[in-house]
């Protein structure tokens, strides 16, 4: 008795998930799967101790077929960090006047270059906000989810990077002039 209600079960599983899966086939979804960059070989002057480039590195090298070099005239892409910026802006003040709500911002502008330094991706900015609000009480605590949102922040940002890039022309846009 008990097998046939485990197979009632499956069956009753199998049924309700195959309309839920031709649905979300027939809609275009796909899963994001392996990112691929238009190019073999990158450098990128991130800072030396910019904790954005340390983990921008750390997923180009997860990434198959493409090899970060150090040197500007090796690499088939190059991609330029002009400003990597971490803002913290007052947005709400309490009854007292002390500041009650922040607004943190982490900012990248870049571009994206190829070999002989034509213009593979324009100047664009990523711009990341995360509203933290804050009390005199748990000031330690609010720090430390300072610390948290930033690194989040960090993380998104470097994964909307890595997909621009990857949505890059296949070869660099032709020079404007």
């Amino acid at each position: 008795m008990a097998a046939l209600a485990h197979s009632r079960r499956r069956l009753l599983a199998a049924v309700t998930a195959a309309p839920a899966a031709l649905l979300a086939a027939g809609c275009g979804f796909k899963l994001r799967g392996t990112m691929e960059l238009p190019f073999d070989t990158l450098y990128t002057n991130f800072p030396a101790n910019s904790l954005t480039g340390a983990e921008f590195r750390r997923s180009v090298r997860a990434l198959a077929g493409v090899r970060l070099v150090e040197k500007p005239e090796e690499a088939q892409a190059r991609l330029l960090v002009l400003s990597e910026l971490r803002e913290r802006e007052i947005v709400a003040f309490s009854s007292t006047g002390r500041p009650r709500e922040y607004q943190l911002r982490l900012r990248l502008a870049y571009q994206l270059l190829d070999a002989k330094a034509d213009e593979w991706l324009p100047l664009s900015e990523l711009l990341l906000r995360r509203d933290i609000t804050t009390t005199d009480s748990q000031l330690a605590a609010k720090q430390q989810e300072e610390v948290l949102l930033y690194r989040d922040m960090q993380t998104d940002l470097v994964q909307q990077l890595l997909r621009r890039l990857a949505s890059a022309p296949r070869r660099p846009l032709p020079a404007s002039g």
